[in-house]
């Protein structure tokens, strides 16, 4: 195998690729064996008929396909390696002879890694942020730790209250008809909510268990169902159970019960000490955020398109992971959205271009810097993920290949060019 590489504009590379006569004569046998019993010859039995024969009937064009399929994945490998090009996206492939008795010969078309010309990368100038805690925010926190040690109780003798939770029947009407979606039973649901259209819950106060009610409404303008924007309806509703969340009194009982303080004092202490830790956090990110900008605003790079498509796809495959892990399938979540994966992957450009500037400017810091990661920095670091996942680390690392480990020291130093640039920021 032989490879030439052409330089082309924009930090887009061609590399060609030739493959010999005989290598492209053994992928022709494999793809005969691969397809001969799904071929039949008069006067043959299936899988039996020659290979010379078959390309006689239907053309020795007939196995073309399958064995480029075969060469290709192998032959741009090691043309990607032998090229000693950095390349940062998927090959766009051209076949350009193919034919029996010759060489294979393929173009793939790729985006190199660009070079980056820094601007000033310390010292520059970011929006100072301070971190205050609230009386309100702590209260917040502690309103939700009293609805997690809620109760539901049982409401006889009384009708309706707003905050109480129903489970009830009902089924709507427009002009006397009863309309698709309209009717539900045993649907539970909170007063106060506004989980139903507008002046729906309000007009259950007062009503009692197992008594009809009648729900007078009008839906909205902005209504999904296009049938019943701005119509009036009535519903007919039953509530058959009536039941209040009853919560915990706020005291240093409760203190004692949900944390290991003694005092509703010292528990309110922690809970500032949590939001405010988590407040630092978001300004440290933001910080990051805003320091990286800048630097990317000074530095000079230009990104191939290819690059960035395959990085957008990347984070496309991501999410469609995470839906996955929800138990949502892309097609599921493209239908309930109304988009397709092509506008999706156009949305997430600017984020990826964004990750892409990131990444190199980090980089090109990270050699101007000199930073580089010890062997026994790596390992610290391989134990540290062994311990994430249960594992041993020798195990772990015996895993990792070397262009894992020297992938995983990369990210290292990128990691410590980030503080490098952010401790050096200077904040007005």
């Amino acid at each position: 195998m032989s490879v030439q590489v052409e330089k082309l504009e924009k930090n887009m590379a061609k590399l060609t690729i030739e493959v010999s006569a005989e290598e492209f004569g053994k992928a022709l046998q494999q793809a005969y064996q691969k397809q001969k019993n799904h071929i039949s010859l008069p006067g043959f039995r299936k899988g039996k008929a020659p290979m010379a024969m078959i390309e006689k009937m239907y053309g020795s064009h007939i196995f073309y396909e399958d064995a480029a399929n075969i060469l290709m994945p192998e032959a741009y490998a090691q043309a990607a390696d032998e090229s000693g090009l950095d390349i940062v996206s998927q090959p766009a492939i051209e076949v350009t002879q193919i034919e029996k008795g010759k060489s294979f010969i393929f173009t793939a078309e790729v985006a190199v890694k660009p070079e980056v010309t820094l601007g000033e990368y310390k010292g520059v100038e970011v929006e100072k942020k301070t971190v205050e805690v609230t009386d309100e925010e702590i209260e917040a926190e502690l309103k939700k730790e009293q609805e997690k040690n809620s109760r539901i109780i049982p409401i006889e003798g009384r009708p309706v209250e707003n905050g109480d939770l129903v489970v009830l029947d009902f089924e709507g009407f427009v002009d006397g008809e009863a309309f698709q979606g309209g009717k539900g039973e045993q649907y539970p649901l909170t007063i106060g909510s506004g989980s139903f259209i507008p002046g729906f819950e309000e007009q259950l106060i007062g009503a009692e268990v197992d008594k009809e009610v009648e729900v007078n409404v009008t839906f909205p303008e902005d209504y999904q169902a296009e049938e019943l924007k701005g119509k009036a309806a009535t519903f007919k509703c039953t509530v058959h159970k009536i039941e209040k969340k009853e919560l915990p009194e706020l005291n240093d009982d409760f203190a004692k019960d949900v944390s290991e303080y003694d005092t509703l004092a010292e528990y309110k202490e922690e809970i500032k000490k949590n939001i405010e830790e988590s407040k630092l956090e978001d300004v440290r990110r933001e910080k990051e955020d805003a320091v990286l900008s800048k630097i990317i605003e000074g530095a000079q790079m230009e990104i191939p398109e290819a690059m960035l498509e395959t990085q957008a796809q990347q984070m496309l495959d991501d999410f469609a992971r995470r839906m996955q892990s929800q138990g949502l399938t892309m097609d599921q979540y493209m239908q309930f959205t109304g988009t397709n994966a092509e506008d999706l992957q156009k949305q997430m450009k600017p984020q990826a271009m964004k990750r892409i500037q990131s990444r190199l400017v980090l980089e090109k810091i990270a050699a101007v810097e000199n930073i580089e990661i010890s062997d026994e920095q790596l390992m610290d670091e391989i134990k540290k993920m062994a311990d994430m996942y249960k594992m041993d680390a020798e195990k772990l690392s015996d895993m990792m290949g070397d262009h894992e480990k020297e992938q995983l020291k990369l990210d290292m130093a990128v990691q410590q060019a980030i503080t490098l640039v952010t401790e050096a920021a200077k904040e007005v």
